[in-house]
Protein backbone atom coordinates (compact mmCIF):
# COMPACT_ATOMS: atom_id res chain seq x y z
CA UNK A 1 0.00 0.00 0.00
CA UNK A 2 1.43 3.34 -0.48
CA UNK A 3 -0.48 6.72 0.44
CA UNK A 4 0.52 9.12 -2.60
CA UNK A 5 -0.80 12.73 -1.92
CA UNK A 6 -2.31 11.40 1.93
CA UNK A 7 1.26 11.26 3.02
CA UNK A 8 1.22 15.28 2.89
CA UNK A 9 -2.16 15.95 4.21
CA UNK A 10 -0.95 13.54 7.22
CA UNK A 11 0.45 15.48 9.92
CA UNK A 12 -2.29 18.01 9.52
CA UNK A 13 -5.43 15.69 9.44
CA UNK A 14 -3.25 13.45 12.28
CA UNK A 15 -2.64 16.96 14.84
CA UNK A 16 -4.89 15.77 17.78
CA UNK A 17 -3.27 12.25 18.34
CA UNK A 18 -2.10 11.65 21.13
CA UNK A 19 1.71 10.73 19.92
CA UNK A 20 3.32 11.58 23.47
CA UNK A 21 0.98 8.89 25.02
CA UNK A 22 2.87 6.17 22.73
CA UNK A 23 6.04 7.70 23.93
CA UNK A 24 5.33 7.51 27.48
CA UNK A 25 3.76 3.78 27.57
CA UNK A 26 7.11 2.85 25.74
CA UNK A 27 9.32 4.86 28.17
CA UNK A 28 7.42 2.96 31.18
CA UNK A 29 7.59 -0.54 29.92
CA UNK A 30 11.26 -0.26 29.56
CA UNK A 31 12.06 0.98 32.79
CA UNK A 32 9.59 -1.63 34.31
CA UNK A 33 11.21 -4.77 32.21
CA UNK A 34 14.64 -3.29 32.42
CA UNK A 35 15.54 -2.52 29.21
CA UNK A 36 19.43 -1.83 29.05
CA UNK A 37 19.55 -0.47 25.75
CA UNK A 38 17.90 2.39 23.86
CA UNK A 39 18.13 1.15 20.31
CA UNK A 40 14.11 1.24 19.08
CA UNK A 41 12.91 0.22 15.51
CA UNK A 42 9.73 2.35 14.65
CA UNK A 43 7.91 0.04 12.25
CA UNK A 44 5.27 1.48 10.08
CA UNK A 45 6.43 5.19 10.85
CA UNK A 46 4.60 7.18 8.45
CA UNK A 47 5.79 10.38 8.47
CA UNK A 48 8.05 10.14 11.42
CA UNK A 49 6.47 11.60 14.34
CA UNK A 50 6.95 9.34 17.09
CA UNK A 51 10.42 8.62 15.40
CA UNK A 52 11.30 11.88 16.02
CA UNK A 53 9.48 12.24 19.80
CA UNK A 54 11.69 9.03 20.74
CA UNK A 55 14.41 10.76 19.47
CA UNK A 56 14.42 13.99 21.39
CA UNK A 57 13.86 11.20 24.78
CA UNK A 58 17.20 9.89 23.84
CA UNK A 59 16.44 6.87 22.21
CA UNK A 60 18.65 5.77 19.15
CA UNK A 61 16.03 5.45 16.69
CA UNK A 62 14.99 4.08 13.01
CA UNK A 63 12.15 4.47 11.27
CA UNK A 64 10.76 2.03 8.69
CA UNK A 65 7.69 2.53 6.17
CA UNK A 66 6.24 1.26 3.67
CA UNK A 67 5.33 4.91 2.00
CA UNK A 68 8.29 6.34 -0.16
CA UNK A 69 6.46 9.36 0.04
CA UNK A 70 5.66 8.94 3.77
CA UNK A 71 9.11 8.64 4.45
CA UNK A 72 10.33 11.59 2.54
CA UNK A 73 8.20 13.82 4.91
CA UNK A 74 9.77 11.99 7.55
CA UNK A 75 13.52 12.81 6.33
CA UNK A 76 12.45 16.65 6.30
CA UNK A 77 11.14 16.79 9.69
CA UNK A 78 14.01 14.97 11.28
CA UNK A 79 16.35 17.57 9.52
CA UNK A 80 14.30 20.73 10.12
CA UNK A 81 14.80 19.45 13.58
CA UNK A 82 18.08 18.43 13.33
CA UNK A 83 17.44 15.29 15.24
CA UNK A 84 19.59 12.19 13.86
CA UNK A 85 16.91 9.06 12.24
CA UNK A 86 17.59 6.44 10.28
CA UNK A 87 14.64 5.91 7.81
CA UNK A 88 14.61 2.75 5.81
CA UNK A 89 11.89 1.63 3.17
CA UNK A 90 11.01 -1.75 3.68
CA UNK A 91 7.47 -3.48 4.21
CA UNK A 92 7.49 -5.08 7.94
CA UNK A 93 6.82 -8.34 6.86
CA UNK A 94 9.87 -8.39 4.78
CA UNK A 95 11.97 -6.90 7.29
CA UNK A 96 15.81 -7.48 6.50
CA UNK A 97 19.23 -6.37 7.38
CA UNK A 98 18.82 -3.65 9.57
CA UNK A 99 20.33 -5.32 12.74
CA UNK A 100 19.24 -6.01 16.10
CA UNK A 101 16.93 -3.77 18.59
CA UNK A 102 16.34 -3.23 21.85
CA UNK A 103 12.81 -2.33 21.46
CA UNK A 104 10.41 -2.52 18.27
CA UNK A 105 6.95 -1.12 18.04
CA UNK A 106 4.52 -1.10 15.79
CA UNK A 107 2.32 1.55 16.89
CA UNK A 108 -0.80 3.85 15.71
CA UNK A 109 -2.63 0.72 14.53
CA UNK A 110 -0.47 0.37 12.08
CA UNK A 111 -0.48 -3.71 11.89
CA UNK A 112 -4.19 -3.25 11.17
CA UNK A 113 -3.49 -2.25 7.41
CA UNK A 114 -1.64 -6.05 6.57
CA UNK A 115 -4.31 -7.45 4.56
CA UNK A 116 -3.58 -10.92 5.86
CA UNK A 117 -2.59 -13.38 8.75
CA UNK A 118 0.35 -14.28 6.70
CA UNK A 119 1.97 -11.23 6.60
CA UNK A 120 1.03 -10.94 10.65
CA UNK A 121 2.93 -13.85 10.98
CA UNK A 122 5.97 -12.85 9.00
CA UNK A 123 5.79 -9.32 10.74
CA UNK A 124 6.11 -11.61 14.14
CA UNK A 125 8.68 -13.10 12.60
CA UNK A 126 10.76 -10.56 11.28
CA UNK A 127 10.39 -8.56 14.44
CA UNK A 128 11.90 -11.82 16.21
CA UNK A 129 14.88 -12.00 14.27
CA UNK A 130 15.58 -8.10 14.84
CA UNK A 131 14.96 -8.17 18.39
CA UNK A 132 17.86 -8.47 20.92
CA UNK A 133 17.83 -11.32 23.36
CA UNK A 134 14.71 -10.00 26.07
CA UNK A 135 13.88 -7.14 23.96
CA UNK A 136 10.81 -6.10 23.67
CA UNK A 137 7.85 -6.13 20.81
CA UNK A 138 4.81 -3.83 21.58
CA UNK A 139 2.50 -2.80 19.52
CA UNK A 140 -1.49 -1.84 19.17
CA UNK A 141 -4.39 -2.75 17.29
CA UNK A 142 -7.69 -1.64 16.61
CA UNK A 143 -10.34 -3.88 18.54
CA UNK A 144 -12.88 -5.58 16.76
CA UNK A 145 -15.44 -3.63 19.15
CA UNK A 146 -13.47 -0.59 17.18
CA UNK A 147 -13.78 -1.82 13.36
CA UNK A 148 -17.33 -3.45 13.68
CA UNK A 149 -19.24 -1.13 16.06
CA UNK A 150 -17.60 2.36 15.46
CA UNK A 151 -15.84 2.72 12.11
CA UNK A 152 -18.56 -0.09 10.12
CA UNK A 153 -21.34 1.91 7.67
CA UNK A 154 -20.55 4.81 9.00
CA UNK A 155 -19.39 8.43 7.54
CA UNK A 156 -17.12 11.43 9.04
CA UNK A 157 -16.30 14.37 7.81
CA UNK A 158 -14.43 17.45 8.22
CA UNK A 159 -14.67 21.36 6.63
CA UNK A 160 -11.91 23.43 7.80
CA UNK A 161 -10.55 26.25 5.35
CA UNK A 162 -7.63 24.71 3.80
CA UNK A 163 -8.44 21.21 4.19
CA UNK A 164 -11.59 19.24 4.11
CA UNK A 165 -12.61 15.34 3.82
CA UNK A 166 -15.45 13.13 3.68
CA UNK A 167 -14.64 9.50 4.99
CA UNK A 168 -16.74 6.31 4.35
CA UNK A 169 -16.30 3.35 6.02
CA UNK A 170 -17.49 -0.12 5.14
CA UNK A 171 -17.39 -4.01 5.50
CA UNK A 172 -14.32 -5.36 3.77
CA UNK A 173 -13.87 -8.50 2.07
CA UNK A 174 -12.52 -10.63 5.26
CA UNK A 175 -14.12 -10.79 8.79
CA UNK A 176 -13.38 -8.11 11.29
CA UNK A 177 -11.88 -5.59 8.34
CA UNK A 178 -13.05 -2.46 7.33
CA UNK A 179 -12.42 0.00 4.08
CA UNK A 180 -11.96 3.84 4.48
CA UNK A 181 -13.13 5.39 1.19
CA UNK A 182 -11.73 9.06 1.63
CA UNK A 183 -12.53 12.19 -0.62
CA UNK A 184 -9.91 14.95 0.08
CA UNK A 185 -10.42 18.65 -0.82
CA UNK A 186 -7.06 20.63 -0.28
CA UNK A 187 -6.96 24.28 -0.94
CA UNK A 188 -4.31 25.50 -3.59
CA UNK A 189 -2.60 28.95 -2.47
CA UNK A 190 -2.18 29.98 -5.62
CA UNK A 191 -5.20 29.33 -7.25
CA UNK A 192 -7.48 29.80 -4.60
CA UNK A 193 -9.29 26.85 -5.92
CA UNK A 194 -9.83 23.46 -4.21
CA UNK A 195 -8.14 19.78 -5.45
CA UNK A 196 -9.96 16.58 -4.87
CA UNK A 197 -7.56 13.46 -3.40
CA UNK A 198 -9.18 10.08 -2.82
CA UNK A 199 -7.75 7.52 -1.14
CA UNK A 200 -8.81 3.83 -0.21
CA UNK A 201 -7.62 2.33 2.82
CA UNK A 202 -8.10 -1.34 4.29
CA UNK A 203 -7.96 -2.26 7.87
CA UNK A 204 -8.06 -5.86 9.44
CA UNK A 205 -7.75 -6.94 13.28
CA UNK A 206 -7.58 -10.15 15.03
CA UNK A 207 -9.31 -11.44 18.37
CA UNK A 208 -7.05 -10.81 21.26
CA UNK A 209 -6.47 -14.34 22.03
CA UNK A 210 -5.41 -15.23 18.59
CA UNK A 211 -2.32 -12.51 18.76
CA UNK A 212 -1.28 -14.00 21.65
CA UNK A 213 -0.53 -17.03 20.18
CA UNK A 214 0.63 -15.87 17.23
CA UNK A 215 2.96 -14.17 19.23
CA UNK A 216 3.93 -17.06 21.70
CA UNK A 217 4.55 -19.18 18.08
CA UNK A 218 6.83 -16.45 16.58
CA UNK A 219 8.80 -16.81 20.05
CA UNK A 220 7.38 -14.39 22.34
CA UNK A 221 6.82 -14.16 26.04
CA UNK A 222 3.10 -11.97 26.48
CA UNK A 223 3.86 -9.89 28.99
CA UNK A 224 0.49 -7.51 29.07
CA UNK A 225 -2.16 -6.88 27.44
CA UNK A 226 -4.02 -3.68 27.99
CA UNK A 227 -6.18 -1.22 26.51
CA UNK A 228 -6.45 2.46 25.66
CA UNK A 229 -3.44 3.64 27.01
CA UNK A 230 -4.54 2.61 30.40
CA UNK A 231 -2.54 0.11 33.17
CA UNK A 232 -6.16 -2.49 32.51
CA UNK A 233 -7.47 -5.53 30.89
CA UNK A 234 -9.37 -5.03 27.33
CA UNK A 235 -13.03 -4.51 28.10
CA UNK A 236 -15.79 -5.51 25.39
CA UNK A 237 -15.67 -1.71 24.68
CA UNK A 238 -12.02 -0.71 24.62
CA UNK A 239 -11.02 0.53 21.53
CA UNK A 240 -7.28 0.33 21.12
CA UNK A 241 -5.34 -3.04 22.42
CA UNK A 242 -1.85 -2.80 23.64
CA UNK A 243 0.56 -6.14 23.41
CA UNK A 244 3.65 -5.70 25.29
CA UNK A 245 5.80 -8.95 24.64
CA UNK A 246 9.68 -10.39 25.03
CA UNK A 247 11.80 -12.70 22.81
CA UNK A 248 12.65 -15.47 24.56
Amino acid sequence: MTYGKFAYLYDELMKDVPYDKWVELVKNYVSKFHVNGNKILDLACGTGELSIKFAEEGFEVTGVDLSEDMLMVAQGKAADKEMIVQFYQQNMAELEGLGRFDVIGIFCDSLNYLQSEQEVLDSFSRVHEHLDDNGLFIFDVHSIHKIMQIFMNQTFALNDEEISYIWHSYQGEHPNSVEHDLSFFVLDQQSGQYERYDELHFQRTFPIEVYGNWLKEAGFEVLEVTADFESVSPQTQSERIFFISRKV
